[in-house]
């Protein structure tokens, strides 16, 4: 195939020929690279068939709430759109949001298409009611207390949620993604490569808080808690977080538990989850139950299990019932104890209460994937084209959505996992937002530099995003950066989709730092975010030493720490003009002074929401995650810690006068006033 017809070609398919890079330059991107994301959406380059999009309907038509369909169909072509509950109605203006069926006669044959009709833009409740919404951030495995098993919990997040929001005047608590992991152990320590976005993980269950431990004799508890004992004595030093212990010994607390009968209330409340959640959670648990047998990777099982609708799969489950039984029963307790967080949240004058984070992706061989089948592009990777930050670009090993197919299917797998994550939750935040409208494909085995962008309908994944929040009245925050194109940014604005604008990342078209008054109102102000370094780290430059010891730095460390010690001047420079810092401040010796600065600097902003870290506010210094790196750093297994590297626990942060000053004095302002600040 000539280079023309293979760049007319990949364009039909929304893939990328050419791209801009981080520094402005065009990069044409290699014909192999091509070939290879069209083979793997099912398009032979040497043979491409029919055009997806050049049928009588396209794969999915999606309207604007109480806009006019535009769709040029024959002349003489007769149209009605069948709703979700079932009823006829003509295909004009008007038509009720949701995903609904478009069927088309047009000379004796019917077409049908999904048409999914959603909000121009969404005006949740809070936003309108409160001119600013600020709140902690943190990552609740981190967040331990004496209580927990060794790692944080719902309970923890509970009481860390309800004392932020009444001694600080909190209004939301912005926490990692609390995803399902694999059932067995070795886990993935990462909160972002989950094996389901849909379900969540039980490594976050309190077992104490289940109501069927209270009907265990005295001596079944005494087992469960001769479980606990050695993780809650880890659990109280600042030894890096051991995942694979804490639920080898919850699941077998849990195992217990769900062999214990049920009141009738309970059994009730049980039966009706179970019924919500219908087939999908079937399915969610099967997984579970053969990835236990063999192995969390479904690409490795007996082929006849590799499809989710085989007879073999069927058989199978049926024979694994009591362990399907258990993964349903799992996801059941999750929902309560998620529920109870969000309502403590909001009984304690929280706004938004949870603001739960949406992965971009799962894993390549996991439950979703498994699940959702021809909806995910097998042999193609997600990730980031090379950056400032990131100069070899990133492979995050997660397939994409298939454009095509997942349009096709009304966006529907993308809808039900939204839907769930705002289920117990005031707001999302969508990590790597702009994969709603095109993102960095790697060939399976290529290096991170090596891909190209793949295109969304971006009015259909938007919509769908914006459906599911209309309908939750919740608040979206949209992870909007490193390469962006400029106007992704306003149309996610003008939907009601709020930016995220990190204090060391905005500039002015010099380079100098901006003034409060230059940032954008419709975003979260965060001062970084986990994959950046607390500030205690970026003020002592203690970040670029880490790097240079991975072997991160495509520069002399000499070079690199000159240049991070002389942002951190320029940004303290700003604040002692802004008079939020003392001219005498000591940033190394005394960076509390410099955090509460910042977060001053940010009060001083117009921007709608403010997240502020909690890692930030107790003094911590090792980062979370590392980019770059995945065994060579310790990244998601590092619990919280104060300055002094000694642990910190919720109970502290509630009770210990000392500690609560700290923070107090780290939050500036926002301590010191409340709601609407």
């Amino acid at each position: 195939m000539r280079d023309v017809e293979l760049t007319r070609l990949a364009g039909r398919h929304g893939i990328a020929t050419a791209y801009e890079d981080w520094r402005g330059r065009r990069v044409s991107v290699g014909p192999d690279t091509i070939r290879h994301v069209l083979t793997a959406l099912g398009v032979d380059p040497a043979d491409p068939g029919p055009d997806p999009g050049r049928g009588l309907l396209p794969p999915a038509v999606v309207v604007r709430e109480g806009k006019a369909p535009d769709l040029a169909l024959p002349e003489g072509a007769r149209c009605s759109v069948e709703t979700a509950d079932g009823a006829l109605l003509p295909f004009d203006p008007g038509l009720p949001l949701g995903a609904h069926t478009l069927r088309v006669t047009d000379q004796g044959v019917e077409h049908d298409s999904p048409i999914l009709v959603v909000p121009d833009r969404i005006d949740p409740t809070a936003l309108r009611e409160h001119r600013r919404l600020w709140g902690l951030m943190a990552q609740v495995y981190s967040v331990r207390s004496r209580a927990s098993w060794g790692t944080g919990d719902l309970r923890d997040l509970s009481e860390l949620a309800e004392w932020s929001a009444r001694d600080l005047g909190a209004d939301f608590t912005l926490i990692n993604p609390v995803h399902a992991s694999g059932p067995a152990t070795p886990l993935e320590p990462s909160p972002y490569l989950p094996v389901s976005r849909r379900y969540s993980s039980p490594l976050y269950i309190r077992v104490e808080d289940v109501p069927e431990y209270a009907r265990l004799d005295p001596s079944q508890r005494e087992g469960i808690q001769r479980l606990a004992r050695p993780l809650r004595e880890r659990g109280r030093t600042a030894d890096l977080l051991d995942r694979d212990a804490v639920w080898e010994a919850k699941r077998a607390a849990l195992e217990i538990l769900f062999q214990v009968s049920r009141a009738p209330g309970r059994e009730e409340a049980l039966r009706h989850y179970l019924e919500r959640e219908g087939q999908p959670l079937v399915e969610f648990a099967t997984w579970s139950a053969l990835a236990e047998e063999h192995g969390p990777d479904h690409r490795a099982w007996p082929p006849e299990l590799r499809d989710v609708g085989s007879l073999a799969v069927g058989r199978r489950a049926l024979d694994l019932w009591p362990r399907v039984e258990f993964h349903r029963w799992l996801q059941w307790v999750l929902d309560e104890q998620l529920a109870r967080a969000q309502d403590g949240a909001l009984d304690s004058g929280m706004a938004l209460g949870i603001v739960h984070d949406l992965a971009i992706g799962v894993r390549a061989g996991g439950a979703d994937a498994w699940m959702y089948g021809d909806a995910l592009v097998p042999g193609l990777h997600a990730g980031a084209p090379p950056d400032e930050f990131n100069r070899r670009g990133q492979d995050w090993g997660q397939p994409p959505w298939n454009p095509n197919r997942l349009a096709e299917l009304g966006y529907g797998p993308f809808r039900q996992i939204v839907s769930q994550a705002l289920r117990h939750a005031g707001g999302l935040r969508m990590d790597h937002v702009m994969g709603l409208f095109r993102l960095w494909c790697v060939p399976e085995g290529a290096s991170p530099d090596q891909g190209t962008y793949l295109r969304y309908d971006h009015e259909g994944m938007v919509g769908a995003l914006l459906l599911e929040a209309r309908r939750a009245d919740a608040v979206v925050v949209g992870e909007d950066l490193g390469t962006v194109e400029p106007w992704v940014r306003d149309h996610l604005a003008d939907r009601g989709v709020l930016g995220t604008s990190v204090l060391w990342f905005e500039n002015d078209g010099d380079g100098e730092p901006l003034t409060p008054d230059g940032w954008r109102r419709d975003c979260l102000a965060t001062v970084a975010t986990h994959d950046l370094p607390p500030v205690s780290s970026y003020l002592s430059a203690e970040h670029v030493e880490l790097r240079a010891r991975l072997g991160l730095l495509d520069r002399p460390v000499a070079e690199e720490r000159a240049a991070s010690e002389a942002r951190v001047a320029q940004w303290c420079a700003l604040l002692v003009y802004l008079g939020l810092l003392e001219e005498d401040a000591d940033p190394v010796g005394d960076p509390a002074s410099v955090v509460a600065a910042m977060h001053a600097y940010l009060a001083a902003t117009p921007s709608r929401m403010l997240g502020v870290a909690l890692t930030d506010l107790v003094g911590e210094r090792r980062m979370q995650n590392q980019p770059g790196t995945s065994t060579e750093y310790p990244n998601w297994r590092i619990p919280l810690t104060s300055g002094e590297g000694e642990p910190v626990l919720v109970d502290e942060l509630l009770a210990d006068p000392r500690m609560v000053a700290r923070v107090r004095r780290a939050l500036g302002p926002l301590g010191h006033r409340g709601h609407g600040l």
